[in-house]
């Protein structure tokens, strides 16, 4: 039976260009390829998971504009059911361009992610977990993410955080964690260097924590031990939504098994074949038929 990831955070749409090198001040450049997709560090994630194997559940603000129902088929081809927190809204979704680097990989992004829409306050009255072996909240959603949190700690379900970057109430939704994966951006107040973030989250009693940070070595700490991992190294095409589908690799291989390190392992270098690739989800089409973890 599949494994059911449970998804909690940003549902935006996502216009994606590539382009031969960075744009200029005033400089106009015909982009080669161009893609409109769902997107959101949830979102990618939740995509991810279902692509390899399990069922996901993406639980988000989309609601009934036009726009919303390129995000609703994209969501649909990947298999990905929807649990709508405001379904009956007319506000557009959030909408991200972005300008992708071909010859390093490199993104440039600009969205106002959520900032103009209302934030739901409570769960719907279906049963979210139902058969969930994992919960990841990217922190888009705070308060649903909470109480799911609470929900799923309840249950003995793993929470999965997602630290990007510090959003406010995370303080809160970091104690009920049974890993979190933050990147070189997540600061908390007064946390400087990615050694003190950690050092943080273990003071929260957090159980497993690590750090990515692009192409450099992954750092994590158990409370049994702590070091560095290797990630492959490749010539990137685009890094756009790496750390989302490592995310949703890493949820993949953890949920039913809580391996810490090989779940770190498998989700790197599913994250880097997808870098590989233009866009975030022309990798998908590129799985290997006996699968990326072994």
């Amino acid at each position: 039976m599949a494994k059911t990831g449970v998804f909690v955070g940003l549902i935006t749409l996502d216009c994606i260009y590539q382009t031969t090198h960075a744009l200029q001040p005033n400089e106009k450049q015909v982009a080669e390829e161009v893609l409109l997709a769902a997107g959101g560090p949830a979102t990618n994630a939740a995509i991810a998971f279902s692509a390899l194997g399990g069922h996901a559940r993406l639980v988000g603000v989309l609601g009934q504009h036009p726009l919303a129902a390129v995000v609703r088929d994209d969501l649909a081809q990947h298999g990905v059911e929807l649990v709508d927190l405001m379904p009956e809204t007319i506000t557009p979704p959030p909408f991200s361009s972005i300008v992708v680097n071909r010859t390093t990989g490199d993104r440039a992004v600009i969205s106002r992610n959520a900032t103009d829409r209302p934030i739901p306050q409570n769960l719907p009255n279906q049963d979210v977990l139902a058969n969930a072996d994992c919960l990841l909240i990217d922190g888009h959603q705070m308060v649903v993410g909470e109480q799911l949190a609470q929900q799923a700690r309840q249950q003995q379900i793993p929470v999965v955080v997602d630290g990007g970057s510090w959003k406010a109430g995370f303080e809160r939704v970091l104690p009920l964690a049974t890993v979190v994966i933050a990147s070189a951006n997540f600061s908390p107040p007064d946390v400087g260097t990615e050694q003190a973030a950690i050092a943080y989250l273990r003071s929260l009693q957090v159980p497993q924590v690590a750090v990515t940070w692009g192409d450099r070595p992954i750092l994590y700490a158990t409370p049994t031990q702590a070091g560095e991992l290797a990630v492959p190294t490749i010539q990137p095409v685009d890094t756009l939504g790496a750390g989302d589908i490592f995310h949703g690799a890493f949820c993949a291989e953890y949920a039913g098994t809580a391996d810490f390190l090989s779940a770190l392992k498998g989700a790197s270098q599913v994250a880097a074949m997808a870098c590989q690739s233009f866009g975030t989800r022309r990798w998908i089409s590129q799985l290997p038929v006996e699968g990326v973890y072994g």
